[in-house]
């Protein structure tokens, strides 16, 4: 979802360009999250993507995990809001449960697996982790900027 442009990107002097994406930090009642190992790159991550222009954030979270896993999600709460600085993005960040559906492997996942909160961080950039970390607290949503791998503090 496109929101503004930047001077730089448009010679005009408008604001900043940027695009919002979804994730789900999917659960179960074993404490478990749902990675997926993306195709594109082979990195672990919660499943979501870009949100397009007509849906809402909750649509949106629904179709990216459904595209990337099989299952339908329900969104429990927002648990942060992610800005890769370097990139331009703003990442919503969903926590889940599974309405209905069984894992499958998409043209975007490689790997589906249900991991507990340590060996997600174990396997996810730190940037990913910090997402399922803050997703299975209680206090309120977390705001963070990242440069791509690393937080920005």
């Amino acid at each position: 979802m496109l929101l503004y442009m930047s001077s730089s990107q448009t010679g005009t002097g408008s604001t900043p360009l940027h695009s919002v994406s979804v994730a789900g930090v999917v659960t179960r009642e074993d404490g478990r999250v749902l990675t997926i190992r993306r195709a594109d790159n082979g990195t672990w991550e919660p499943p979501g993507g870009v949100l397009e222009l007509d849906e809402s954030p909750e649509d949106g979270l629904r179709r990216e995990v459904y595209e990337e896993t099989g299952l339908k999600v329900q969104a429990d709460r927002l648990t942060g809001v992610y800005k890769n600085i370097s990139r331009g993005i703003v990442a919503l960040v969903f926590r889940c449960h599974v309405e209905e559906g069984r894992e499958q492997l998409s043209d975007e996942s490689t790997a589906i697996e249900w991991l507990t909160v340590e060996e997600a961080s174990e396997r996810m950039a730190d940037v990913f982790a910090i997402r399922v970390q803050d997703a299975m607290r209680d206090d309120a949503p977390h705001v963070r900027s990242h440069d791509g791998r690393k937080l920005i503090a």
